[in-house]
């Protein structure tokens, strides 16, 4: 997993909100009709918590984002059609027939590549519904700008910013009606999931101290939540 190092967040599917909830912070990125769901995997830019030295993953849920990689789906203007790609650069990849082929000898689609198929098409089926998800929390305005502070044992604090969250008190403000709607759709599981989620920044943020002799990322983190408030 080495290749994710450099992330501090990728994108999450609606359908992965329960497995990476329970490990993760699980905010929202983008603006307009681009916003999405992303799990949080460091609190400063391109650092990424839970990938260790040697390229193992220290978390027990992988994003299926991460997951499909080398892996992905390059759609026509139209979003009718989809070409499978593949990032040649990926150590993995090579022209020595080591590992799995995409194609056997007569030219037709392998097994592993049908597979691989298999799980970009599931893949793009949820991101659909997680951005008809995002599309109704615009509707509703239930989004806000959210930053959450962290205070270091050296005293020197870190705040990370440039992401959105549910508003409490935007939630409780809505009708019975338009609660119900999200209830029937199930997304307003998906937003308490979201909220409980928040409560994983301290014990992300914690992580920065686990990795300081390897990396020397910074000192300790204190271990008493964060501060979360309107940006």
């Amino acid at each position: 997993m080495g290749f994710a190092r450099g992330v501090n967040s990728v994108p999450l599917m609606a359908a992965e909100f329960a497995s990476a909830g329970s490990e993760y912070a699980v905010v929202f990125a983008g603006q307009g009709d681009q916003v999405v769901p992303v799990v949080l995997l460091g609190v400063r830019d391109d650092e990424n918590l839970f990938v260790s030295a040697d390229g193992k993953w220290l978390g027990r849920y992988v994003p299926a984002f991460l997951r499909r990689y080398p892996f992905v789906f390059s759609s026509s203007d139209d979003g009718q059609n989809f070409t499978l790609c593949v990032d040649e650069d990926y150590e993995g990849v090579n022209r020595e027939g080591r590992g799995e082929r995409l194609f056997d000898n007569d030219g037709e689609r392998t097994q592993y590549l049908q597979g691989v198929l298999g799980f970009l098409q599931a893949y793009q089926v949820q991101f659909m519904r997680t951005l008809a998800f995002t599309k109704r929390l615009n509707e509703l305005n239930l989004l806000e700008p959210m930053q959450a502070r962290f205070t270091l044992r050296n005293g020197s604090s870190l705040t990370l910013g440039g992401f959105q969250a549910v508003s409490r008190e935007k939630l409780k403000a809505l009708s019975g009606e338009q609660l119900a709607a999200l209830s029937a759709q199930d997304e307003l599981e998906l937003i308490f999931t979201h909220l409980q989620s928040l409560g994983h920044l301290s014990a992300t943020a914690e992580r920065m101290g686990a990795g300081t002799a390897a990396s020397g990322v910074g000192e300790p983190v204190d271990s008493t939540a964060p501060e979360t408030v309107p940006a």
